[in-house]
């Protein structure tokens, strides 16, 4: 009987395999240094990605005691930690996320019954009464890389952080290939909506994750006028599915929305009856963008029920002269150096709360 089996050598073709190696290395250096060069010409600048891991790294850092920031980007964007320092003598956790519900995280950090610290929270009610979606799934990506990273992602991390504050090209929202072919027009078509463009890179992210507007941002051009008119359809519902009766559909939103008021207030209750504290706060936005959210989500409707059924403090900008003389550059954002002098005139309004 023969076997089946058979002596294999692959052959290696007789080539100038160290010409090869250099050759390639250098075609890559030149293609790296290209592609990082035309970036930066795009306006693109070395900085960290926001990315879940980033998140879970500062959340590991939580104290019983800590002073936190929750919420969406206004509180990434417009609190300075250098300021409410000063100003309150701790330096704050950073763990608002742009384009989240904050309530997972805000129930994350009631279900941990050691802590009893204090709450900056960002109340945009559109977002926060978001029963599912984008919102919804960022906040929960980030707690579940939290509780669940590996050893390698967490070393992947610290190397990534390494290259990200050196390289302009690696931004993970704009410049991979998945990104890049996103942003191909695509028009509307029947059984296929495609979903609003996200706002292009115009901040710098640090290790504490303070994010600060770009000066191309804060000034009048392209760049801010695309952010500028990109809001309105993020800020726009879709509309019902045409497979759910209307009248179903709506009853379950307003079903979730009620279960979301409830759970906030209850919340909230909790935190505070282990000695924590929480504050929630209403961030400037200005023009259209300004005119769209009161629209929709008037003060008198859900900002005002969250505050009178959870009992906490608010600070709504729009009371006091001192916060709500800033204009946001591209509408929804303090400017850096706005962002520090916002932070300085909050504080005293933040003191007041917290006595309550």
């Amino acid at each position: 009987m023969h076997s089946s089996t058979s002596n294999f050598e692959r052959p290696i073709p007789n080539l100038p395999w160290r010409q090869l190696v250099l050759t390639v290395a250098v075609l890559v250096t030149i293609a790296t240094v290209a592609w990082e060069l035309r970036v930066r010409a795009w306006g693109y600048g070395p900085t960290l990605n926001d990315t879940p891991d980033l998140w879970a790294q500062r959340r590991a850092l939580l104290k019983p005691d800590s002073l936190v920031i929750i919420g969406d980007s206004r509180a990434w964007f417009d609190l300075d930690l250098d300021e409410l320092e000063h100003g309150l003598g701790q330096r704050p956790l950073q763990l608002a996320m742009p384009g989240s519900c904050a309530y997972p995280v805000l129930a994350d950090l009631v279900a941990d019954e050691n802590f009893h610290g204090t709450i900056l929270c960002s109340l945009l009610p559109a977002i926060w009464l978001a029963p599912a979606g984008p919102p919804i799934e960022n906040s929960e990506k980030a707690l579940k890389r939290f509780r669940k990273a590996t050893v390698s992602q967490r070393a992947g991390h610290h190397l990534g952080m390494l290259l990200e504050e050196r390289l302009a090209f690696l931004k993970q929202d704009d410049l991979t290939l998945g990104a890049l072919l996103a942003k191909v027009p695509v028009p509307n078509r029947a059984n296929a909506m495609i979903p609003p463009l996200l706002p292009p890179y115009f901040a710098s992210v640090d290790r504490e994750r303070r994010a600060r507007m770009t000066d191309l941002c804060a000034q009048p051009g392209p760049l801010q006028d695309r952010i500028k008119f990109g809001w309105a359809p993020l800020f726009t519902p879709p509309p019902p599915p045409t497979f759910v009766p209307k009248e179903a559909f709506l009853a379950g939103m307003n079903q979730a929305v009620e279960g979301r008021f409830k759970d906030t207030a209850a919340a909230v209750k909790k935190l505070q009856a282990r000695g924590g504290k929480i504050v929630f706060i209403r961030f400037p936005m200005t023009a259209d963008l300004k005119e769209l959210e009161t629209r929709a989500t008037p003060r008198a409707g859900p900002w005002t029920r969250i505050i009178n059924e959870s009992g906490a403090p608010g600070i709504y900008f729009e009371d006091y002269p001192e916060l709500a003389s800033f204009d946001c550059p591209e509408w929804s954002h303090l400017s850096a150096p706005d962002s520090v002098e916002f932070s300085k005139r909050l504080v005293p309004h933040l003191r007041d709360a917290l006595k309550r």
